[in-house]
């Protein structure tokens, strides 16, 4: 069970808006730099993130982005689905039998982990790690 790296740049790109104070407009290679990625390739996780209402861009010399929301009603699994989709890590048992005690125990384990990262707020994050470096 693994994310994308896509999934990746997009937590530490939502995290490092987050982490900013008054919400300013960050320039896509000032996010690309902070994470040694390309901006042509972190411009394509931006897109996605931002087709999900979750920061919004703004064009010209000064542009960029910025969390459309607050930081604190944005959620990891909002961010996740937003570059790797709705569908289930589990793809159900092969023959299609219903009640396969297998598919069980997988949608139940998924459903926990999807309702543990729903209750985790980027801005709860962004607050630690403001914590920590102090």
């Amino acid at each position: 069970m693994n994310y994308s790296k896509g999934t990746n740049y997009a937590l530490h790109t939502m995290l490092y808006l987050a982490s900013q104070d008054d919400n300013p407009i960050i320039g896509v290679q000032e996010l690309a730099d902070h994470q040694g990625v390309s901006s042509s390739y972190l411009s394509k996780i931006l897109t996605k993130l931002t087709k999900q209402g979750l920061i919004e861009s703004h064009s010209g010399a000064q542009g960029g982005y910025r969390l459309s929301r607050d930081k604190y009603t944005i959620s990891f699994l909002e961010i996740i689905q937003a570059i790797e989709g709705n569908a289930p890590l589990f793809k159900g048992c092969e023959r299609n039998k219903p009640g396969c005690l297998i598919e069980d125990v997988m949608m139940n384990s998924e459903k926990k982990m999807d309702e543990y990262l729903q209750s985790q707020m980027i801005g709860d994050i962004a607050d630690k790690g403001k914590l920590v470096q102090k």
